[in-house]
């Protein structure tokens, strides 16, 4: 039995502690509270424990893992408790944890609350659609309708998203309609199922309708617009979102930016490049990586560097986008220093990094360079080569006229060969006039899609090149006896 005076102090020693770990900022702090917690045997002490765990379990700066091992050593978790790493979960890597707390929460004869299933509906929204053994969202639809909790309306928003992520509006209207009082996350909820199901005039039906828009429901809409290729209807939107006063978001800017790249329209670009300089966007790494390579496919290499050479903060994506840049304008030489630098800058490069080499030494007809750095990718750098950089192989080697390497190094990859990368070595055996080889490429152009008749046809054009009149003409009857059409949309082996 403590004395007063014992009591007096154990209870302003679980306030300093409770406080301390209210106001902690990192885990080396919270560790520190923990440790004396311990000694002085209050790390049970229900408020003092619940600061220590909610931190660890949900702050930017906590530890999942940390919280997981917490919440262990409690004798009898609460709903609070398990609702608090549900939570953490559902942000994380992890999200299907989530659902295993949610079982283990129901086999110790806890009861959910709302906030309980708001939380696992965000987990399994970020989860796989085909996870076996976990729990389907229509089944925790089912036990929000059990437990009682279908009328509360953040509970019904969770819902709306989660099938809106799945690309199910009807679910999503369904739920919609049963609110009693449906907020803007509702209605933007709503767009979002309608644009993930691709179904964009009932997605723009549903945002003119809306009573209030926020940033949220702009960006959606603008993004479906972006995604889609319909580049004017997304910068329309988006002065229009000015003019209505909703300030933009990262998100946001980085649709518009893609929209200009797809129009092609760096008039409009350079707008919006003022917009981001003059509204405070301009120090997000995001946008000026989207800005680089707007102005690289525009053809704008100046400003392209202009961007590059001001950012304070550079990422992968920044190196990437600007060697890539280089390359495919032909800069082959400020392709290679961009590399050097990034290395001396302590960025390792990637298999999107070496694709853009590999389209550099590809530009600047050095085969031998370019095969040593193709080696030295995979050996080095320990990156698996892609169908991609295997293309981009084949197109070195075919544009110098090696063609049985270029056979070879498709026949042998440990990756399934389509018809995107044989159809590059057909360009290169009519450039060379290569019939023997051409014949040899079309029998495995014709095992990937038999039915395919411009093979054939460019086939017999390199007939025709070599001279070889009587194989040109008999390839127009194999044609029709093996059934295939001549089909247009044959551009991508070149002229």
């Amino acid at each position: 039995m403590l004395q007063p005076e014992q009591q007096q102090w154990q209870v302003s020693l679980s306030f300093s502690l409770g406080y301390m770990a209210q106001n902690c900022l990192s885990m080396r702090h919270l560790k520190q509270i923990h440790a004396r917690s311990i000694v002085t045997n209050l790390h049970h002490h229900a408020i003092v424990f619940a600061k220590l765990f909610r931190f660890a379990a949900v702050s930017p700066s906590g530890d999942l893992n940390y919280a997981h091992r917490l919440f262990c050593h409690m004798p009898q978790p609460t709903t609070f408790l398990y609702n608090t790493l549900i939570r953490g979960y559902s942000k994380s890597s992890s999200p299907s944890q989530s659902v295993l707390l949610f079982n283990q929460m129901r086999l110790n004869s806890l009861s959910p609350d709302e906030f309980t299933f708001t939380f696992l509906l965000k987990s399994r929204s970020r989860m796989k659609i085909d996870v076996p053994s976990i729990m389907a969202s229509d089944e925790i639809h089912g036990l929000v309708l059990k437990f009682g909790f279908c009328s509360h309306l953040f509970v019904q928003n969770a819902l709306i998203h989660i099938y809106g992520a799945r690309g199910i509006p009807l679910a999503a209207r369904r739920v919609f309609d049963e609110a009693v009082a449906p907020d803007v996350v509702s209605w933007s909820g709503l767009v979002s199922a309608h644009v993930r199901a691709g179904e964009l005039d009932f997605a723009r039906q549903v945002f003119d309708e809306m009573p209030e828009r926020d940033v949220v429901s702009w960006t959606a809409m603008i993004s479906a617009y972006s995604q889609a290729k319909y580049s004017r209807e997304a910068l329309e939107l988006f002065w229009e979102m000015n003019r209505a006063g909703v300030r933009p978001d990262e998100v946001t800017m980085v649709s518009v930016i893609s929209a200009c790249t797809d129009w092609k329209d760096v008039q409009t670009g350079i707008c919006i490049h003022q917009y981001i300089d003059e509204n405070g966007f301009a120090w997000m790494v995001s946008l000026c990586n989207a800005l680089i390579d707007m102005y690289a496919k525009c053809g704008c290499m100046d400003r392209a560097w202009q961007v590059f050479n001001k950012m304070n903060q550079k990422s992968l994506v920044t190196w990437n986008s600007m060697i890539s840049a280089c390359a495919n304008h032909g800069n082959a030489d400020d392709a290679f220093g961009l590399f050097d630098s990034m290395i001396s800058a302590g960025f390792p490069p990637d298999g999107v990094t070496f694709l853009a080499l590999l389209v550099a030494y590809t530009h600047k007809g050095l085969v031998d360079e370019g095969l040593w750095l193709f080696d030295r990718m995979q050996k080095d750098y320990r990156i698996e080569a892609q169908i991609e950089h295997y293309g981009c192989v084949v197109d070195m080697l075919g544009k110098a006229g090696r063609l049985e390497e270029a056979y070879n190094l498709i026949s042998s990859m440990p990756v399934p060969g389509n018809d995107v990368v044989w159809g590059t070595l057909l360009t290169a055996c009519r450039t060379y006039g290569d019939a023997d080889m051409g014949e040899r490429v079309v029998k495995r152009l014709l095992e990937l899609k038999p039915d395919e008749g411009g093979y054939y046809i460019l086939l017999r054009d390199i007939y025709v090149a070599a001279g070889r009149t009587a194989e040109a003409n008999a390839m127009r009857q194999t044609m029709m006896v093996n059934g295939a059409s001549k089909t247009p949309g044959c551009s991508w082996v070149g002229a």
